[in-house]
């Protein structure tokens, strides 16, 4: 666990509940943000999931082991509501609806992309929620596999092979629909 982590461990069983809770908003918010946001792309979405994932915390910090770090705990529970997100969403981005993804992405105030990033976003609509999550943890974040099979629970082995494949679906997308030579 990281230095900043076991201070708010202790802050939190030593009763300072309110600094400890300010602590993690402080010294995770915005990292957690931008990992959500790498998967759902719509800031509102986002913002709302980031809540979602420091309420889920915060009711279980009882239960918080400290058999991983702070961050990778706080990350699998952004994760994984990011997931449960996704896959109870009406608008299908497992199938990638791109028409719908795009206007939503055009209509995003804080969605301040060119049209090749707006194409690499359309791609990675495409791909299934998990490997969506696999791929823009190891692209965007650049996530070791190790904490990705933590935050997941899946094999180190299972992960390279799903980012492979995601990978490969991306620029097969993005290669059919820019005109570049790649």
């Amino acid at each position: 666990m990281t230095d900043d982590g076991q201070i708010i461990i202790r802050l939190f069983k030593a009763g300072q509940r309110e600094e400890a809770f300010n602590q993690i908003v402080k010294n995770y918010g915005e990292r957690l943000y931008w990992h959500i946001r790498s998967i759902v792309v719509v800031h509102e979405d986002a913002d709302d999931l980031l809540q979602n994932t420091f309420v889920k915390a915060w009711s279980g910090m009882e239960r918080f082991r400290g058999e991983s770090g702070l961050y990778t705990w706080l990350y699998r529970i952004a994760t994984n509501e990011t997931l449960t997100f996704l896959s109870r969403k009406k608008l299908d981005l497992a199938n990638g609806d791109p028409e719908e993804l795009s206007g939503r992405l055009a209509a995003d105030k804080n969605f301040s992309g060119d049209s090749l990033q707006l194409t690499l976003q359309k791609a990675i609509a495409t791909l299934p929620p998990k490997q969506r999550a696999v791929f823009c943890m190891r692209y965007y974040d650049e996530t070791p596999y190790e904490q990705i099979s933590k935050a997941l629970g899946t094999s180190v082995g299972a992960l390279k092979a799903s980012y492979h494949h995601a990978y490969g679906k991306v620029l097969e997308y993005v290669k059919a629909n820019v005109d570049i030579d790649f």
